[in-house]
């Protein structure tokens, strides 16, 4: 227990207010502005977690969004967090944390044992161990998942609301750091719209590590400076706590604002977070850099952090985490943090492991002046400690090897800082190509992608004076590319000068790495320098399958603090260079994202949302059950007293036949596509000529996708010279306006067309049969429904009940039919008035079994259901419907000699020798060879399968509709249907046209 509160630093605390929270059950006490770890550090605890692996104590290693060790599940029922990060946890009253890596309970230290047994546990184990006997895996892995892994998920629902917002601006700025500010000030004086996003729920990032002055004042009153600036900028909005976390195509970027998280659970009201979703012209990123820790025995002992964390907690928030400290470093950042550590207290001594003995200049010349110990050329070799570090060896370096004087410093705090990696994890998102820098030791990113800029720590710029000229530049480049008048601000910088940094990745003392103590690359899955040599040694060269047989980068730290070390150790192994070996991949999300932040308010009721027509009240008074196509609820069947659905569906089937039937149609997609190439596009988008259909009449169309395969079908109605309305199936009208709207935009730009939905605005009813005609003259009167003057496929403009309405002449049973349509909001009112006109015919309403059942008596297909994305016109027996003359979609595809080899599936009738027996759809086929000859190995080759399948009430019989090889020239023969129960059901090929094959029905 060596930290401790010191009075003379903490900037972000108030001593005035108090806040209570709870660790593993215990009460602790600490201030507002606090995180979670610092006030825990500050009560003195260090040992804070067990590691992933061998259970060895861990402590706070970062002050940021980087930690891998210190994570906590924080608060239980519908409120908890698992792998929160203590240092990114705000504390408020009442917080609940526990520790994570905890099993049996959060002190016990039972596990440790395996820090013993660590040779049984190296890098790839579980692809190992736990093997045999195969039938104990479920009884291993009981205890595997409790003494390994990370927090536990919710077990109840999360009542938390989450919130989406889509916006606009002419300039993003990732980062609040002061290369954020710069640029956003930049930007914002021309007027541009700039949004500046802070991951902090402060600006400034680490101005109060910098050791200089901008125009005459410290960073931090220049940071207070430029937000107030920038709060009054009528265009400049600036979001705290919130992370840009994607970089996606067009400079669409993804950011989570946190909004309650930093409350007391009482206080929290709203939404907990809003995920903004942002189109921007011109993008800034300044995410700033992380520091890289150093490799060495033991180097993950509590008290053992990054430099910059000791001296963020000394001057954030009070807390001193050692009396005597040693840093470790290979630049000149860590000579800042001693001065800071040195004036908060502490005794400091800074191991430098460049080589000279004389300081000259710079940081490091003040930092001796002040009186800190300064060892040059002296690299780490092992730490030592138990519940926490007490001493760090550290040898000379003579030439490359470290064989030289060994010293050992007692200490109770040790800080790392082998370099800075700039945070690309948002350039690379967008495509960018880092580059590794021999001078700078990092990778940092190459050529910038279009409308962007990186400034700053995340583009290795290494001064102060230098961000602040690239960041203003970039500001007003960005608003100028914007379209606004914008100047780059001059500011005057005073800063101490730097000494190159020298890279070290181990100390190479001529021992084996696999000898050492363990040391660590990667904390949060207890991946260390010998487990990548392993790695190697088995095989794995590529930077990627390193990754995944040590399990570097996993989890929640995603290679933030180690992979680049990892990088480096895996060339040293290989004898590579580090861009030989390369980078692993950055994707989103730049930061764990709830899931409830994903899903905003689409969930439980809103998940799926449900659409429902015009005339849904009437179909539920009639009684009717409802099936979901697409989100659309559409009456399956209307069932009278004692009927079950097949009697209902017989029912109705029958009625439509003799006399009348009324469907709800109202859900097929509907486009209305305007333009003077309108025609033209139709005549691109399907198989058959639409140039020359006339007015008022429609036509039937098969669109392909580029493969040649069938894609939507639906018919198409020219309103107008220029105007069309074309429909769809139910749940393909979204991928179809998606379709025609990218080739519109992506290949035809020069086309003047314009296509919208009007699904939604037009209700229709299908009135079918014999006596359809009488029902609608009932109600229509302005419209001549003779066969003569209105024939089928033609389309009429009328007055329906009062309503004015379009009529179609379009059928999808065989019988005569009428298709109504009515803007939407008189549909109750017509869906009532045809069903009164329809009583003296008794009017049977239907749904879509039995509209399922008319189509399958015809023979029509349902795109989706008999097709499966590999069939193409031809297949189903359409290619009367391919132009021969002219060019369409998916045409050249159709030559291709796999579409036009023999044995394809093609679609056919099947007529089961049981005339009661119904097959079940998807039944595969066999022929009938295959299924009496004995010789025939298992599995018996399939040769087809059912797509649909109905008892017919009009036939008396099962028919089927099937794809079968070579369908089309085994008409009459024999196949067999494989049931599930070992059954094969015998069935005859047939046409798959069974009822009116001429057609005769609907002309009438």
């Amino acid at each position: 227990m060596s930290a401790s509160r010191i009075n003379s630093l903490g900037a972000r605390i108030d001593r005035t207010k108090k806040v209570s929270f709870s660790f593993n059950g215990r009460s602790y006490a600490g201030f507002a502005g606090d995180t979670l770890a610092s006030a825990l550090l500050a009560a003195g605890e260090s040992v804070l977690s067990h590691s992933w692996k061998y259970h060895r104590p861990r402590g706070i290693i970062t002050s940021g969004i980087e930690e891998p060790s210190a994570l906590v599940q924080l608060e239980s029922g519908k409120n908890t967090i698992p792998n929160a990060k203590m240092p990114e946890v705000e504390l408020y009253e009442g917080l609940q944390s526990e520790a994570v890596n905890a099993w049996p309970n959060a002190l016990s230290r039972a596990l440790s044992i395996n820090r013993n047994f660590s040779f049984l546990f190296p890098a790839g184990f579980y692809y190992k161990t736990f093997m045999w006997p195969a039938k104990a895996w479920m009884f291993y892995e009981r205890f595997i998942r409790k003494a390994g892994g990370l927090g536990a998920a919710p077990e109840v629902e999360d009542t938390a609301r989450y919130i989406h917002q889509n916006t606009h601006c002419d300039v993003l700025v990732a980062g609040g750091g002061v290369a954020g500010l710069a640029a956003a000030l930049a930007a914002g004086r021309s007027g541009a719209r700039v949004i500046l996003a802070e991951l902090q729920c402060t600006l400034g990032g680490t101005a109060h590590r910098l050791q200089g002055t901008i125009d005459g004042m410290p960073a931090v009153d220049w940071v207070k400076k430029a937000e107030a600036e920038l709060a009054n900028l009528p265009t400049v909005k600036i979001l705290k706590r919130s992370v840009v976390f994607g970089y996606h195509d067009h400079n669409f970027l993804t950011i989570r604002e946190s909004l309650t998280d930093h409350l007391p659970l009482a206080d929290r009201k709203g939404f907990r977070e809003r995920l903004w979703r942002v189109r921007a012209k011109q993008v800034v990123l300044a995410t700033g850099a992380h520091e890289r820790p150093m490799v060495f025995g033991n180097n993950d002992l509590p008290n053992i952090m990054l430099s910059s964390a000791l001296a963020d907690y000394a001057q954030l928030y009070g807390v001193l985490v050692g009396k005597k400290i040693a840093l470790l470093t290979n630049n000149d950042t860590a000579y800042g943090d001693a001065l800071t550590l040195k004036a908060a207290g502490a005794s400091v001594t800074v191991v430098d492991v460049r080589a000279g003995h004389s300081v000259v200049g710079g940081l490091a010349q003040k930092a001796h002046d002040a009186g800190i110990e300064v060892l040059r050329g002296y690299v780490p070799v092992q730490a030592d400690g138990g519940a926490m570090v007490t001493s760090v060896t550290v040898v000379q370096q003579v030439g490359d090897k470290a064989n030289g004087q060994r010293k050992t410093l007692s200490v109770d705090a040790v800080g790392m800082s082998g370099g800075w990696n700039p945070a690309i994890h948002l350039y690379s998102h967008s495509g960018g190509k880092a580059l590794w820098s021999d001078a700078l030791e990092c990778f940092k990113p190459g050529a910038s992608m279009p409308n962007q800029y990186s400034v700053g720590a995340c583009n290795a710029t290494g001064t102060l004076n230098h961000t602040m000229a690239e960041a203003s530049h970039a500001g007003s480049a960005a608003a100028t590319q914007a379209g606004f008048a914008a100047a780059e601000a001059r500011y005057t910088v005073v800063e101490p000068s730097n000494e190159a940094i020298v890279p070290f990745w181990i100390a190479e003392t001529g021992e084996k790495v696999s000898r050492r103590a363990k040391a660590f690359v990667d904390w949060q899955n207890d991946v260390g320098a010998a487990d990548i040599e392993l790695a190697i040694r088995e095989g794995f060269e590529s930077i990627e399958h390193i990754k995944r047989y040590t399990a570097m980068g996993f989890g929640t730290d995603q290679g933030k603090l180690g992979n680049i070390n990892g990088m480096a150790l895996a060339a040293r192994a290989m004898g590579k260079t580090i861009p030989q070996v390369g980078t692993t991949t950055f994707r989103p999300n730049y930061v764990p994202i709830s899931f409830g932040l994903f899903a905003g308010l689409e969930r439980g009721e809103l998940f799926d949302p449900e659409r429902k027509t015009s005339a849904h009240a009437h179909h539920v008074a009639a009684g009717s059950p409802f099936e979901d196509v697409g989100q659309w609820k559409r009456p399956w069947f209307f069932p009278k007293a004692g009927e079950d659905m097949h009697a209902a569906v017989n029912r109705e089937v029958l009625a439509v036949r003799s006399s009348v039937g009324i469907m709800d149609a109202s859900t097929l997609g509907k486009i209305d596509i305007q333009g003077p190439d309108a025609a033209k596009l139709l005549n691109w988008l399907y198989t058959n000529p639409w140039l020359k259909l006339e007015v008022g009449k429609a036509r039937y169309g098969l669109m392909l996708d580029e493969n040649g395969m069938v894609f939507d079908d639906g018919v198409t109605v020219r309103l107008a010279e220029d105007r069309f309305l074309m429909t769809t199936t139910t749940g393909g009208a979204a991928r179809v306006l998606t379709w025609m709207e990218r080739w519109v935009q992506t290949e035809w730009p020069e086309m003047k067309v314009y296509m919208t939905t009007v699904t939604d605005q037009w209700s229709t009813f299908a009135v079918v049969g014999p006596k359809s005609r009488a029902v609608v003259e009932k109600v229509c009167q302005d419209v001549d429904l003779s066969a003569a003057a209105f024939p089928f496929m033609s389309y009429r403009e009328g007055t329906v009940a009062g309503v004015k309405a379009r009529i179609m002449r379009i059928s999808f049973s065989g019988e005569l039919s009428f298709e109504v349509n009515v803007p939407s909001s008189a549909g109750a009112h017509v869906w009532k008035a045809l069903m009164t006109a329809g009583e003296a015919f008794n009017i049977t309403p239907y749904g879509t079994e039995s509209m399922h059942v008319l189509r399958g008596e015809k023979g029509y297909i349902i795109v989706g259901q008999d097709t499966d994305g590999s069939i193409t016109p031809y297949d189903l027996g359409m290619g009367g419907m391919v132009s021969k003359t002219k060019d369409f979609l998916g045409r050249r595809s159709l030559t291709r000699s796999h579409t036009n080899s023999a044995n394809r599936k093609q679609l056919v009738g099947l007529l089961t020798d049981d005339a009661q027996t119904v097959l079940p759809e998807g039944a595969q086929l066999t022929a009938l060879a295959q299924i009496h000859a004995p010789t025939v190995a298992n599995p018996v080759p399939m040769i087809g399968h059912v797509t649909s399948s109905y008892f017919s009430p009009t036939l008396g019989r099962s028919i089927a509709m099937a794809v079968v090889r070579d369908g089309q020239q085994k008409m009459g023969q024999k196949v067999y249907a494989a049931l599930v129960d070992g059954r094969h059901v015998a069935a005859t090929i047939t046409s798959p046209v069974f009822y009116d094959p001429e057609g005769k029905h609907h002309h009438d």
